[in-house]
């Protein structure tokens, strides 16, 4: 018995020791393992720091680890700054044809208010252009149409009232920011029942937007009657009222005019008007008005009371409103058929540009 005790025990131990001897092995060759993986992660770690600072001071390529670190650097002849502001992108709407509708200096001073903006041109009369330009009924050229990160920069913080929401995009007034229309797309309505001289279906047509209190339209309507005398025949020569808030009798004058048209003296009260715009432009109320229309042989009774119940005050809000959607804030501002003119033009402008138009 004593025997095969002693024969178990030594083969428990033998096996003992070559469960030992394989887990030696075992545990060796994870050993190796664990080593040879820190060494690599560690030759990886310094090698990437080695190729970042290399290629920093190389200028052949920055990592994200670099970029982290700094805010402005120096890399192929160029100084890249960081912001905080995400990329905002732009489509910008013009038409190559078009000169007056170059967005190239809008876009540099609008660089310099949104450094992260990317532009993006699309034509006018491509698909996307006339998808886009319904959808959002752009009535000029060039156009600017935001996505929604602009409303994540200073500028929208500060100047939001010049962008217009329409689903997740943003469409710039330019005229509010002085982006002057290079083309309009589209013209003012002619209505039946604005004052006007020359044939409904003339090929060129004037629309002319004025207040009868601003100098600067008086100075024009010299130029824009002596083309009605000569054109007439050929071009249309429509008047519409922009009646501007700080001139204080311009809304007065104008339904004065109105209220004369409605007896078919409309362009005489006109010229009465700008002619005497000195003496009646401090005076109050419609008194004054009143007296141009006895000297203009009108039926003074119904003059007066078209004056007192203001009833061309509808037509005017809607010329004002018109004016508003074309952009047009200032007088005089007129359309020759889709070229648009702002200030006062001399009459040898206005000319050139109707014997132009009557030649295409």
């Amino acid at each position: 018995m004593e025997e095969q005790k002693e024969e178990m025990i030594q083969r428990e131990g033998e096996s003992r020791e070559k469960d030992n001897s394989a887990c030696s092995e075992l545990c060796k060759k994870k050993m190796k393992n664990y080593v040879s993986i820190v060494i690599l992660l560690s030759g990886l770690l310094i090698g990437s720091v080695f190729v970042d600072v290399a290629q920093f001071f190389g200028q052949q390529g920055v990592s994200p680890r670099v970029l982290k670190s700094v805010d402005v650097f120096p890399f192929d002849g160029k100084t890249w700054v960081s912001f905080n502001e995400p990329v905002v992108n732009v489509q910008v709407f013009t038409d190559s044809k078009c000169e007056a509708c170059d967005p190239t200096e809008p876009l540099k001073w609008m660089k310099r208010v949104i450094p992260t903006m990317l532009a993006r041109k699309v034509e006018a009369d491509s698909d996307e252009g006339k998808e886009v330009i319904k959808k959002y009924k752009i009535k000029s050229l060039p156009a600017f149409i935001f996505d929604e990160n602009v409303t994540k920069t200073d500028v929208y913080a500060q100047a939001e009232a010049i962008f217009s929401k329409k689903d997740s995009s943003y469409l710039m007034d330019t005229e509010q920011v002085g982006i002057k229309a290079g083309k309009f797309l589209e013209t003012p309505e002619v209505k039946d029942d604005d004052p006007q001289i020359g044939a409904k279906e003339a090929k060129v047509k004037v629309v002319l937007f004025s207040d009868f209190q601003c100098p600067y339209c008086k100075t024009f309507y010299d130029s824009y009657k002596k083309a009605m005398s000569e054109y007439k025949d050929r071009v249309l020569f429509v008047y519409k009222h922009i009646p501007l808030d700080f001139h204080k009798q311009a809304m007065n004058a104008a339904v004065a005019a109105d209220c004369a048209g409605e007896q078919g003296k409309f362009w005489e009260m006109a010229d009465k008007l700008y002619a005497t715009q000195s003496d009646w432009q401090n005076t109050e109320g419609t008194a004054k008005f009143k007296t141009y229309a006895a000297t203009l042989g009108l039926n003074a009774a119904k003059f007066n009371q078209c004056v007192d119940e203001n009833k061309p005050k509808d037509r005017i809000e809607a010329d004002q409103k018109m004016a508003q959607d074309f952009g047009i804030s200032g007088t005089p501002a007129f359309f020759v058929n889709d070229q648009f003119f702002g200030g006062v033009v001399s009459y040898e402008e206005l000319k050139k540009t109707l014997d132009e138009e009557l030649g295409k």
